[in-house]
């Protein structure tokens, strides 16, 4: 069994994609090196980042494909699902071959598995759109941390550069040390340590206080319902909620 490697990167797996398209010998699997375990009957090939090869293939899934495949596939890859290397090189192949008509093929196996990993990373990202909150750092810069189940920094930053376009701001995924940086022109994803300590303005408490406050005030005895609390924000989530202050922890 031929299996191609690569380093993890989106860039690195559409290389890999490319240097498959063109062998003659296809690969069983495409995966993460760190999800490979060496087996007598799997022969490995690391392919080497190509950013020229990347771009060739980013361009003709747009292209030959259509632009939302292109979306599917990067929002499958952000999943971060074991094997969704070969997920994505399957369902590209059948692209190859069915054009923009791909995503109409949904009795297709390929098809259904990368759905169904789209419709879990753009889920997480619509809730947390909701969900993240900033404070204010000293030097007015504000900061929001979280950790998330799937890689969405990369995909909540455009939503901000809008909403907060005259503010710099930093959003901080903690589980993966990555954040996205914006310094009110444009912003970029950088591997970021969880910091030590938060230093806030003195008038960030001040802003706390009043979304607890405005937490209780809508979650009003007569219209609690703790399953459907938790339905919309997730228990491991509360950790970095502002509203979820200790007095509201067993809500």
């Amino acid at each position: 069994m031929i299996v191609y490697l690569y380093d993890g990167s989106f860039e690195g797996l559409l290389t890999a994609i490319y240097q498959a398209y063109y062998q003659k010998q296809k690969p069983d699997q495409i995966l993460h090196q760190q999800e490979f375990e060496p087996s007598l009957f799997c022969q490995p090939f690391f392919i080497e980042t190509d950013p020229v090869k990347f771009q060739k293939v980013y361009k003709a899934i747009a292209e030959k494909i259509s632009t939302n495949a292109l979306n599917n596939v990067f929002y499958a890859f952000l999943s971060e699902t074991q094997g969704v290397g070969t997920l994505i090189y399957h369902y590209l192949r059948l692209g190859w071959q069915k054009g923009g008509e791909i995503d109409g093929h949904l009795s297709d196996q390929r098809v259904m598995e990368i759905q169904r990993l789209v419709q879990k990373v753009a889920g997480e990202r619509h809730r947390m759109l909701g969900l993240l909150r900033f404070k204010e750092l000293k030097g007015g810069l504000y900061y929001a941390s979280f950790e998330p189940d799937y890689n969405i920094v990369a995909l909540m930053a455009p939503h901000f550069t809008k909403r907060l376009s005259d503010q710099n701001w930093i959003i901080h995924d903690w589980k993966r040390k990555l954040a996205a940086l914006y310094n009110r022109q444009e912003w970029l994803v950088t591997p970021l340590d969880p910091p030590k300590e938060v230093l806030l303005e003195e008038n960030e408490g001040f802003f706390q206080d009043l979304w607890c406050q405005y937490f209780s005030s809508v979650a009003i005895s007569g219209r609690i319902n703790p399953r459907l609390q938790r339905q919309y924000m997730p228990v491991r989530y509360w950790r970095h909620l502002i509203e979820k202050g200790p007095e509201n922890k067993k809500a």
